[in-house]
């Protein structure tokens, strides 16, 4: 046998052998979903899914390939699995009609499927059955933008008449509790003294200082608009803005006190009975202090910004620089999850999808890992939480700095730039994220009939 024979036969085999591995796929076992839905469009849908998404996004539905157990192999798929499982899941249910896909993972899906980057080709490569056609993608995208058009996502104006219902006795009582720093166990700290509204909801800190001069473990995140919150706290551990009263007032290192105390401190104020009388009809309890900042806190809308002027219809409102960061904004993927009237708050996402940020913080800006950084898996200690947060809102975020949930980045400009490389995979250019921020800035509202500072 020659050596050109040899070396034909050699090159034959390994493409026989490379084809092997994408037609043995074919014959994988997969468990398929039945359908209870009486939507046609969804199930067709779901079975597209189940094609092309559920190997990595669905946890228990994994068809694993001869290939799995092989060295190398095993890690990079597993990896991939997790990588994938930690930025979206889909549970059994969802793909059965039994429970709604909800509006932010329809924003993920479709976002990816427009850019082409899912399914991955690397995987494709080896499941050509998971590839999906233009027609295929057109379903998925024309069912999600059926579905998007009334699930509230859409980056809309906030609306100048108080979309909640606010009761006017409670949210003055409200007003003055937020206020008191009787509140805490000195009587130093106020709800105010973390979340002023003269800087714009926050304090301005990279973490909060509490009672006797202690250091907090996270930024504070503004308290205007947080009534679009999905949840409340970065880690989302409050269902509510009264739930999440709780939080500071009982932290030793923020307020340090308990309800018991506050009341026995405000039992002999009468400006406080006669407003608790007015409004709940009762006197001053821990359900009423709750529900009352609640009610308060509601009313901390901002709206009239620019950009909501431009939402209106007035084209003016934004500068063309502005426009332009609108524009890449919407390119970049950046309003798949800073969605919504608040532009955020709706979704819980890895710090670092595309690259860790954890190691380029503590390599760059030497700040070490601490459990604030957990984020959501400090409540559902599912491992898959580990490093997510509950999307910040984006509206008056000029006024907001430091950014993030721990406050390393100092001006806006280092923030758009970080989200670029690590939240949206894209490192910006200069031009590109000067218009970004030059967008953000439109985001400044109103309170009470003035722009903010």
């Amino acid at each position: 046998m020659n050596l050109r024979t040899l070396s034909i036969i050699i090159i034959a085999t390994g493409f026989i052998a490379v084809l092997a591995l994408p037609i043995s796929n074919y014959f994988l076992r997969r468990e398929k979903i039945d359908d209870k839905s009486d939507n046609p469009r969804f199930i067709e849908v779901s079975k597209l899914m189940q094609v092309s998404c559920v190997d990595c996004h669905t946890q228990g539905m994994t068809s694993y390939p001869i290939y799995f157990q092989w060295p190398i192999a095993k890690e990079m798929i597993a990896h991939d699995i997790e990588s994938a499982q930690t930025a979206f899941r889909l549970s059994k249910n969802q793909l059965a009609g039994l429970e709604p896909i909800g509006a932010i993972d329809l924003a993920k899906i479709a976002t990816v499927i427009k850019s082409g980057s899912m399914p991955p080709a690397k995987y494709t490569l080896l499941h050509w059955s998971a590839a999906l056609s233009d027609s295929q993608k057109g379903a998925i995208l024309s069912y999600i933008q059926d579905k998007q058009e009334d699930s509230g996502i859409a980056l809309t104006a906030i609306p100048e008449k108080n979309p909640f219902h606010v009761d006017v006795d409670k949210a003055r009582l409200g007003e003055r509790l937020y206020f008191d720093k009787r509140l805490s166990t000195d009587n130093s700290v106020s709800c105010a003294s973390c979340h002023a509204l003269d800087k714009g909801g926050t304090d301005r800190l990279r973490v909060s200082t509490g009672v006797h001069g202690e250091q907090g473990a996270i930024n504070s995140p503004t308290v205007f608009n947080s009534a679009f919150n999905f949840c409340q706290f970065w880690d989302g551990r409050a269902r509510d803005l009264a739930d999440q009263v709780s939080g500071p007032i009982t932290n030793p290192h923020e307020m340090a006190t308990d309800f018991k105390s506050i009341l026995t401190k405000l039992a002999g104020d009468t400006a406080y009975g006669a407003m608790s009388k007015a409004a709940y009809k009762a006197s001053l309890s821990e359900s009423n202090i709750k529900d009352a900042i609640a009610n308060y806190e509601k009313t901390l809308l901002t709206p009239n910004s620019a950009f909501d002027k431009y939402l209106k219809g007035d084209q003016s409102a934004l500068s063309d620089q502005q426009k332009r960061g609108y524009l890449t904004f919407m390119e970049k993927g950046c309003a798949t999850c800073h969605a919504g009237v608040g532009m955020g708050g709706m979704s819980f996402e890895k710090m670092g999808v595309y690259k860790d940020y954890f190691a380029y913080r503590e390599n760059t800006l030497h700040m070490p890992h601490t459990p604030a950084d957990d984020g959501r898996f400090n409540v559902s200690h599912d491992r898959l939480d580990m490093g997510k947060f509950k999307v910040p809102l984006l509206r008056n975020i000029a006024l907001t700095a430091p950014y993030f949930h721990d406050g390393s980045a100092a001006t806006l400009r280092e923030a758009v730039s970080v989200m670029g490389v690590y939240e949206a995979g894209n490192k910006l250019t200069a031009a590109e994220t000067d218009s970004i921020v030059a967008f953000l800035e439109s985001l400044t509202g109103e309170y009470k009939g003035k722009k903010l500072q």
